[in-house]
This record gives C-alpha cells, sequence and structure tokens, in this order.
C-alpha cells in the first residue's frame, strides 16, 4: 500500500518524498529503502502535527509540497502532477483534491461562500456540533485529504495550526490549513477527481478489498488494451508487477503472482496459478500450479501437475 503512494508521488517529484513514520518503525524504511527521506512523528497528534516534521527537511528547498495519506494506494501520479500544474498556474496557497460522496460519508465536508470559492473544510465531528449540521452534512463535496501547497507559505504558518480536542487527545489538523489562507486572503482551489476511486483509502480490511478490486480492475483493462485476452477479467487474479505477452489468453480462475513474466501466445489456466515464474512464447499451462521456474518456449504442463525448483518436475 505504502509502495503504490511513494511510487506515484516520486515520478513527479524533484526531490526524495519524505516519509513520516512512528517511533521504532521499520518496515517502511526496509521496503522503500534509500529512496525516501524519513522523519519521526514522536506523537500521534494529528495530521497537521504530522506534516509539522517535514519542515525542517523542506524548508526552503520546495516550491511546492504535495502532501498525502500513505493509505491511499489509488492516487495516480498524473493526478498528482495535475494539482501541482494547477497550483503553479493559480499561484493558489493550496490547491485540495475533492470527491463526491454521500451526507454518512466520514470525509471533511468543504464549505464554499456565495461565490464558490472555498473557505473551510469542517469534520464530520465538528459539523455535527455546529448549530448548521443538518445543512453542513448534506454537502456532497468532500475532502479527499490531499493537497499541494506553495511551500514558502506551507512552512511559514503550519505552526500556527489550533489544537484541537479529537478523540484521541489534542491533535493539529492539517485541514486547519484552509482557514488560514482564506484569513491571510490567499486563494484556495479545489479540484475534482476524475476518477472517484482514486479516493479510496485502506484503512480497514473492508476498505483494503475495495481497493484491491479497483486494482485488478485496472490491471485487467491495461493487459486488454495490450492485446491480452481475459475470458472473464472479474475471476482472474494479475498482481501488478506481472507481464503477459500479447495475444497470450489467460481464462478464469487463474491466479498470476509476484515477479512472474508470461511469454506471447500463451494460453493460461483455467485453475492456474502461476507464482515467480517465467513461461517461454506458446506455452499451455491448465488446471497446474507453476513457481519460481522458468518455462522453455512451446512448453505445455499435464493438468494437475505442480511443478517448483525443488523437484524440476511435477507433483
Amino acid at each position: 500500500m505504502v509502495r503504490h503512494t511513494f511510487l506515484a508521488a516520486e515520478a513527479v517529484a524533484d526531490l526524495p518524498p519524505v516519509l513520516v513514520i512512528a517511533p521504532g518503525e521499520t518496515g517502511v524504511p526496509d521496503l522503500i529503502g534509500e529512496a525516501a527521506d524519513y522523519v519521526v512523528q514522536a506523537e500521534p497528534m494529528g495530521t497537521g502535527h504530522a506534516a509539522q516534521q517535514a519542515a525542517s527537511l523542506l524548508r526552503g528547498k520546495a516550491d511546492q509540497v504535495l502532501v498525502t495519506y500513505a493509505d491511499m494506494p489509488l492516487l495516480r501520479m498524473e493526478t498528482i502532477a495535475r494539482m501541482a500544474e494547477h497550483q503553479r498556474e493559480t499561484g493558489a496557497a493550496i490547491v485540495m483534491l475533492t470527491v463526491t460522496g454521500e451526507p454518512d460519508s466520514t470525509f471533511g465536508r468543504v464549505v464554499r461562500d456565495d461565490n464558490s470559492r472555498v473557505t473551510e473544510i469542517v469534520e464530520v465531528a465538528e459539523a455535527r456540533r455546529r448549530p448548521d449540521s443538518e445543512q453542513l452534512l448534506a454537502i456532497p463535496e468532500l475532502n479527499a485529504g490531499v493537497y499541494c501547497f506553495d511551500g514558502p507559505w506551507l512552512w511559514d504558518n503550519i505552526q500556527d495550526l489550533p489544537l484541537r480536542q479529537a478523540r484521541r487527545g489534542q491533535e493539529y489538523y492539517l485541514t486547519d490549513m484552509v482557514g488560514l489562507a482564506v484569513a491571510q486572503g490567499y486563494l484556495v482551489e479545489a479540484i475534482a477527481l476524475d476518477d472517484p476511486e482514486e479516493g479510496l483509502g485502506a484503512g480497514t480490511r473492508a476498505e483494503m478489498v475495495a481497493v484491491e478490486q479497483v486494482f485488478r480492475r485496472r490491471t485487467a483493462r491495461h493487459w486488454l488494451a495490450h492485446g491480452v485476452t481475459l475470458i472473464d477479467p472479474s475471476s482472474t487474479y494479475l498482481d501488478m508487477d506481472v507481464v503477459v505477452g500479447q495475444d497470450t489468453v489467460i481464462w478464469p480462475n487463474t491466479y498470476l503472482q509476484g515477479q512472474t513474466v508470461i511469454g506471447e501466445d500463451c494460453v493460461i489456466g483455467p485453475l492456474a496459478i502461476v507464482r515467480d515464474a517465467v513461461i517461454g512464447r506458446g506455452c499451455r499451462v491448465e488446471q497446474a500450479v507453476v513457481e519460481g521456474v522458468t518455462l522453455p518456449d512451446e512448453t505445455t504442463i499435464p493438468p494437475f501437475s505442480h511443478l517448483t525448483p525443488a523437484d524440476n518436475g511435477s507433483d
């Protein structure tokens, strides 16, 4: 999940992305390595506090600063680039992403004035405490939680965030930067996501299922557009790193996993699992498991085989 978000940011950044991690966190640095810079948020005091930690690495080094959550793996580099271009063109203090949602959404509401200018973001908990809560919660424009800031303005003002009472104690909300910018007379711009699925987060296991389904649809569309036949995309599972050759046919209930490479003119499935394997051109793998091996061109694996490096043959 973090890797997808990181790669999207890295593709458009001039500097190594900065990842804000918890004390003692080793999994993320082990995954990303030296491609990123890291800062530690000693206490979980909110999104604004997390962003403050990056000031020592980025102040004075970047004209623009993009801030996003690590649990939004569907965010595309094209969307990030569009935000950055819009901020350059308008000179806005903040460009934020929004998405249309339902009244029961937990996302913050984007409030606009009579001239349709963004004035504030109201979190759901705060909206429920306000006298106009019904009107606020009915706002369909929701904050997706991704921002492109004017860099100098961000670092000059982020220390002025108010400390708010939250469920887990006191926190600094990054959303309050919108109110600071508006109070100073700066422009705040909102861009609606072309694809609302980019705004999906993966904070729970149920949300991770929804995100995984989107990745599967994206992967299927990609290979269909590149000359691969998927008999039933909804029952075919291709990992993001899998490579498939043109004119290959993939039948239902097939799983292509890990660093698998499939050659051209192959027939894979039905009921096949190919994991971390290289399949040559013109091969046929039906009702079989192939993992960690390389198959020469024109190889046919008999049904009910299990081919691994250990046995160099079928079970």
